[in-house]
């Protein structure tokens, strides 16, 4: 059996402001994320498409799933690939990040 995902995923007001930048580039600015935590994972940041420059990423054709939050879909920045992803259709539970995008952290400054 698997946890619920309240068990192992918990959504929290990030206090900081938070700037995405690729190659020189910025590609977010927000006062407005969601850090989620989630077991045996670094916490995420997730920012609202608002704040995110989506004129500059590009979708890929990537998609995973996680039981605990739904599909993911991916977004690349010129040769970046898969730098970004969003759960367009969020599980239940987890609707908060519906029209947010978390980027990894090793692929931005």
């Amino acid at each position: 059996m698997t946890d619920a995902p309240a068990a192992r995923i918990t959504l929290h007001p990030h206090a900081h402001r938070v700037r995405v930048v690729i190659d020189g580039t910025l590609l977010a600015d927000t006062t407005r994320a969601i850090e989620l935590r989630e077991r045996g994972y670094p916490p995420r940041q997730y920012l609202p498409r608002d704040d995110v420059r989506m004129d500059l990423l590009t979708p890929s054709e990537t998609v995973t799933h996680c039981p605990f939050k739904g599909d993911a879909s991916y977004f690349s920045f010129g040769e970046h690939k898969d730098v970004a992803w969003s759960y367009q259709q969020p599980i239940g539970g987890m609707e908060t990040l519906a029209e947010k995008l978390a980027f990894y952290d090793d692929e931005v400054e």
